[in-house]
This record gives structure tokens, C-alpha cells and sequence, in this order.
């Protein structure tokens, strides 16, 4: 699917784009290469060119700022950065509403649109198909999984949505809302279709298989057996828990995990090895290739770093990615890892940086150390100029005034004395007072971009992957009170997360490392800056010095990462049970399997969907997200644990041909919005 032409996303609601309150105008502008009549989809080509613009569907989320403002702002993760453009997705502002939320207008727009080509393709394909050709099932399987995968994505933010399940032929806009049933009632139908169609192995590199099915299946029926429909699931709670053990375990099977969770990250250029690992369930395909990036290629990339290039001695450039630095690691994301024995920790996060601006680097002062004298640069180029350090409180060594005597900038969570404080000030590492110095996720790092300043990325974005399946397993065995059931599968994780004999842990892998296979690098014989030999790129972490210790262990930590016994589970001083209320063993499961989550998946565009269903959202922001404590930050659970329908839904949609009145907008409108 990398080099197909792929920019043919098809807004067949220009149709339903006024009726359903979306405005595809603009995304069809920068995107639509070419308009194919609809008529052309009643033909076995015009039907393939169709499943091939449905993809793009598919990159949405990983486009633009609504690629983070709804999964991740808001939760116990990540917290907002330095810029502070969109903190009212993440502090529940009286700023976010209706009107002013525009990346929930922009997921719904985006998911109408897709449903609309889903919809052609369900239709069309038993019309007008070739019938006798391998790859009918294929497309109407792409049709039905499209539309299930849209319409989940609807119902984690918005609850029950209105169910569209025909192509909308001329201005139709009389749409009521569905309840939150039935729209899971049609999405779990939709999957399971897909599921019985598409094929085992992919019909092309990147294009929808029965395990992809078969994961957004099991997840949706994890979600509709979750806290958040208590009030109408009771029915469905017992079957539904047994089948996501089914379908999990199918994905499970299909698609083994890596061996080592760096494989997962471990990118060297586009389309390369690392993008088709054996765990990564469904991406998102990005590429090079000019003619099928769309508007913005992956963007994600943009969104995590901490600011880095006003530090003397280091520069932006492409290793190190371009910082908008929007999400911030709240400490809870820090704490939550064993970070002696658990590699996802450093795995996951960046703690170090070069020196690629070694003209501009500090100079010691009359402190200089031994072997040094005052105007001493501190470093050279290709040397630590930044590095944080992930210590704990208790930790004696920093102070405010030693920290000064580090070589590379130097960033302490905690100084002497300091003990833990969730969400206030500590360290001179990021915190609501300072925005831009955190210890940043690493997952999404691009250094193979096109230059320094480009927002389009060329990484696929992992949109499923086999370890969630383990997850899914454990919580619906721990919902069932099954927990030793549950164990096997939380250890199988914890065992490819613990580090293997003579594991180098002082090893940094990232993205940023494409920058070495960069051609517009190569090309001009320049390093990771541009204009000379030197990357911000580190191969190097702060283990040692963030866990206080003076010779780096070599033995395996797999074993003590695993849980002997449920019990170690539910007695564990890790995970946060009594800041969370957490008393009984359900609920300590519960919480347990939210942390593990975060573990596993720390920032992958799954928070917030999931802490919702689980009604952990409040407690949690509340506990670990410092956002709760500006002027105006205001979580009510009224209201809160969904997102309000756009306003401009609201003032298209009619009701037997009329506008809707302002009391009939308040009664379709979520509750509180």
C-alpha cells in the first residue's frame, strides 16, 4: 500500500458533509488529486480505486494537533508543554466547548467522510463487482471494517452518534442520534463481517487483514462490557468478555510479539524492515514517496520532544526532531515504571542529547573541575550536552546550586531533600512552572524527514499491535475474577520488557537514528544539523546516573519483573492504589491493568478512550496531572467523560426539513455541553 496512489479519499458527503454538520471542503482542497464521478464506482476498477482511497482514512490520526488533543490530553500521562495553545483539551477549561474544540469538529468530519466511502463500498461491491475475482471479499470486507473502525472511533468520544448506513444521495440532513447500544450494537456487526471477509495475509504490504478485524473487535467488545455503559450492559457483559478472549487470542497467535520492545521503535528509514515486525497488528502507511503523503504526512513526530534548541552547544536538527513540545511526561508517567529492571522505561523515553553546536557550548567558569580551567568549553561536539535524570525522591546528590557543576545541561526530577509531590514543583525538570524541560517519549522521533524544519513525517502509525491483545486478555480474565488466567498473560509481557543477561542498558535506540540513512544528509555530506558533523541523536541514556548506581548491571531482570502470584499484583507499592482509592481486589485489578497499560503503550493514542471506559478519567487527572490545578481547570463528571458534538453538526442538522430549535440542540447535545 506504500506506493500505491493513495490520495483518492473520496468525500462522497459533499452529499453528507452539510447534513451532517461536516465541512469537507477544506480537506478535500490540500488532498483530493483527482474526483472520480460516482459513477465510476459501479466498476470493478473504479470500486479497487475507491478501497485504495479508503485507506487514508486510516492516517487521520496521525495528521495533525487532534492526533494527541483527544487521546492523550487530560489523563495521568502526558500533561501540556511548552506551548500552551490547546491546554483547554487538557484542564477541561470552560474554553473547550462545542464551538471551540476544533479537533472534535475535525474527527467528526473525518469519520463521516470515511464512513460515506465505506458505505459506496458495501453498497457497490455486490452490484457492480466482479464476483468471480479473489479479491471481492477483500473489498467488501474493507467496506465493513472502515465503517466499524470509524464508528468506534465516534462512540469512545461521543457515546451513541447518528447511524448512517446507506450512501446519502443529495442533501439529506434529518439525522437523529442512535443510542450508545446500538451504535455499538453496529460497529461489533460491522467487525465481525470484516472479520469473516478479509483475508489472512494481506492482499498488499499495509492493506487490512482478519487479525486487524479481529483486534478492533475484540476491543470493542472489551469497551461495551466497560464502566461507562454500566446503565444498559449487564446483557452483554458475560459473552462479550469470553469473545475478547477469542479474538485477542487469535491475534495473539497470528501476530507474535518482538522480542525486544526497542524493535518496535527501532527505525532506520522509511518502509524498512522495522515497519513490518511481526507484533504491529494494523499501521497507517506513511512513505517518501512525494505522490502519497497528503496534506501532512505523519506529524506525531512534532508533538513530544522537549524544547532542546536553546540549550548552548545544541541546535534543532532532523535527528532530534522539530519540538512543539505539546505533551509534557507527568511524573505519574515516570513512577509508574520499575526503571532499575523495566527496559520499556528507557526504551520509550529520551534522556540525552548531543552537543551538534559545539561553537555555542558553555564555558566552565572559576568552578571548573579537575583537568579543566575557567573558558573551558563543558563539552564538544558529539558529546552529552543535555541530560536528564530520572531519579526518585531521597536522591541527595542535586542540589540548585551543584547542578552547575555537571558537563551537559543537566535536569534533576528531584533535589536533596525534595519528596514526591504529584503535581507541583520539584527539580529544575518540567513541571506547570516550567513547560519546556521534561523527560520526553521517544516512541515517534523522525530523522528521516525531508529537512530541519518539516512538519511531514515518513514513519506508518501504529494503530494495533499484538501486545494490547495480551492486555485485553488480562482485563477481561481479571473482569471475570479470573486472575491467575489473567497473570500468564500480564508475565508474557513482563518478560520481553525485563532486560536479557549482558543487555546493554545504557543503550539508547530511537527514529532519530534515520537521520544517517537521510539522503538530503547524505547528499550534502552533513551530519544530524545540516551544516556540520554532529547529531543531537545520543546512543547513550542516563540509567546509571538516574538510578544512582556505579557499575551498570548485566544480569536478566526478567525474573524480577514477573509476578509470582496474584498477590504480588494486589501488595505491590507501585502502582498507586491508595492515591486512587483503590481498596478491594477488583479494583485494585482495575487499576493494575491501567498502569500496565500505560507501561505498555505509554503515549501511543490510547489514553484518554481508555481511562474514560474504565470512569478512571477523574481520579486520575485529578491525581497526576497538574493541569487540574490552573485558574479555570474544572473536571465535571457530569459531563466530562465525553466529548460535546460540534456545533456545526448542531446547526446543519434539520428535523423534518427544519433547523433545530435551540431547545432540541441542548436535548441532542451531550449532557453538561
Amino acid at each position: 500500500m506504500k506506493k500505491i496512489y493513495k490520495n483518492l479519499l473520496y468525500c462522497l458527503l459533499a452529499i453528507a458533509a452539510a447534513s451532517l454538520g461536516s465541512s469537507c471542503s477544506n480537506f478535500l482542497d490540500e488532498n483530493l488529486i483527482r474526483m472520480e464521478s460516482t459513477q465510476s464506482f459501479q466498476t470493478t476498477d473504479g470500486i479497487n480505486k475507491l478501497s485504495v482511497g479508503i485507506y487514508q482514512n486510516l492516517e487521520y490520526h496521525f495528521w495533525y494537533e487532534w492526533a494527541y488533543t483527544l487521546w492523550n490530553y487530560g489523563t495521568d500521562e502526558m500533561a501540556c508543554g511548552n506551548d500552551g495553545s490547546r491546554e483547554m483539551f487538557n484542564s477541561y477549561t470552560t474554553a473547550f466547548n462545542s464551538t471551540t474544540a476544533d479537533g472534535v469538529a475535525a474527527l467528526w468530519d473525518n469519520m463521516y467522510s470515511g464512513i460515506a466511502t465505506a458505505n459506496t463500498l458495501i453498497k457497490n461491491v455486490p452490484l457492480y463487482y466482479d464476483n468471480t475475482l479473489s479479491t471481492y471479499n477483500n473489498r467488501l470486507g474493507e467496506g465493513y471494517f472502515l465503517r466499524g473502525f470509524n464508528y468506534f472511533r465516534l462512540v469512545e468520544q461521543f457515546g451513541g452518534v447518528p447511524l448512517v448506513t446507506e450512501p446519502v444521495i443529495g442533501a439529506q440532513t434529518d439525522f437523529e442520534r442512535s443510542s450508545v447500544e446500538d451504535t455499538y450494537n453496529l460497529i461489533i456487526s460491522d467487525l465481525k463481517q470484516a472479520y469473516d471477509l478479509l483475508p489472512i495475509n494481506p492482499e498488499q504490504p499495509g492493506s487490512l487483514t482478519k487479525y486487524a478485524a479481529a483486534h478492533f473487535l475484540a476491543k470493542a467488545l472489551l469497551f461495551r462490557a466497560s464502566e461507562i455503559n454500566d446503565s444498559w450492559n449487564s446483557s452483554y457483559k458475560a459473552q462479550d468478555l469470553n469473545d475478547v478472549i477469542r479474538y485477542a487470542q487469535e491475534v495473539i497467535n497470528a501476530r507474535p510479539l518482538c522480542s525486544d520492545f526497542v524493535a518496535l521503535w527501532n527505525y532506520t528509514k522509511p518502509n524498512d524492515d522495522n515497519e513490518s515486525v511481526s507484533e504491529v497488528v494494523l499501521a497507517a502507511q506513511f512513505s517518501n514517496d512525494v505522490a502519497s503523503q497528503g496534506r501532512y504526512g505523519n506529524q506525531v513526530h512534532l508533538y513530544y520532544p522537549a524544547i532542546y534548541q536553546n540549550l548552548p552547544g545544541l541546535a534543532r536538527d532532523i535527528s532530534g526532531d522539530r519540538e512543539f513540545s505539546r505533551m509534557r511526561t507527568t511524573d505519574y508517567a515516570i513512577d509508574i515504571y520499575d526503571r532499575v529492571n523495566d527496559s520499556r522505561f528507557w526504551k520509550s523515553f529520551i534522556t540525552t542529547y548531543n552537543c551538534n553546536n559545539p561553537n555555542a557550548a558553555p564555558v566552565w567558569g572559576d568552578y571548573a573541575p579537575a583537568g579543566k580551567t575557567s573558558g573551558d568549553k563543558k563539552f564538544a561536539g558529539g558529546e552529552i550536552g543535555a541530560q536528564y535524570i530520572a531519579n526518585s525522591p531521597g536522591d541527595n546528590r542535586y542540589t540548585a546550586d551543584n547542578i552547575g557543576y555537571e558537563a551537559p545541561h543537566t535536569f534533576v526530577r528531584f533535589f536533596s531533600g525534595e519528596t514526591q509531590n504529584l503535581i507541583g514543583r520539584h527539580g529544575n525538570n518540567g513541571c506547570y512552572a516550567t513547560k519546556d524541560r521534561y523527560i520526553a517519549l521517544s516512541k515517534f522521533r523522525d530523522g528521516s524527514r525531508s529537512s530541519i524544519a518539516s512538519q511531514s513525517g515518513y514513519r506508518d502509525g501504529i494503530l494495533a499491535r499484538s501486545a494490547e491483545d495480551y492486555l485485553m486478555i488480562a482485563e477481561a480474565y481479571g473482569r471475570q475474577g479470573n486472575y491467575n488466567d489473567a497473570l500468564n498473560f500480564i508475565n508474557a509481557l513482563r518478560d520481553r520488557a525485563g532486560y536479557a543477561n549482558g543487555e546493554d542498558r545504557e543503550k539508547h535506540v530511537d527514529g532519530g537514528q534515520a537521520y544517517i540513512n537521510n539522503p538530503i544528509l547524505t547528499i550534502a555530506g552533513n551530519g544530524g544539523y545540516g551544516t556540520g558533523p554532529y547529531a543531537i541523536y545520543c546512543t547513550k541514556n542516563t540509567y546509571l546516573k538516574s538510578n544512582n548506581l556505579t557499575v551498570v548491571p548485566t544480569s536478566e531482570t526478567k525474573t524480577a519483573l514477573r509476578f509470582n502470584s496474584i498477590a504480588d499484583i494486589f501488595n505491590s507499592t507501585r502502582e498507586f492504589y491508595s492515591e486512587l482509592g483503590a481498596t478491594s481486589d477488583a479494583d485494585k485489578f482495575m487499576v493494575f491493568i491501567m498502569n500496565e497499560r500505560s507501561r505498555e503503550l505509554m503515549g501511543e493514542l490510547h489514553r484518554w478512550p481508555d481511562l474514560a471506559r474504565c470512569k478512571q478519567l477523574e481520579k486520575r487527572f485529578k491525581t497526576f496531572n497538574d493541569g487540574s490545578v490552573i485558574p479555570g481547570a474544572s473536571f465535571d463528571s457530569n459531563k466530562c467523560y465525553l466529548r460535546p458534538l460540534p456545533q456545526t453538526y448542531l446547526d446543519n442538522v434539520t428535523r423534518n426539513g427544519q433547523p433545530l430549535s435551540a431547545n432540541e440542540k441542548a436535548a441532542m447535545q451531550n449532557p453538561g455541553w
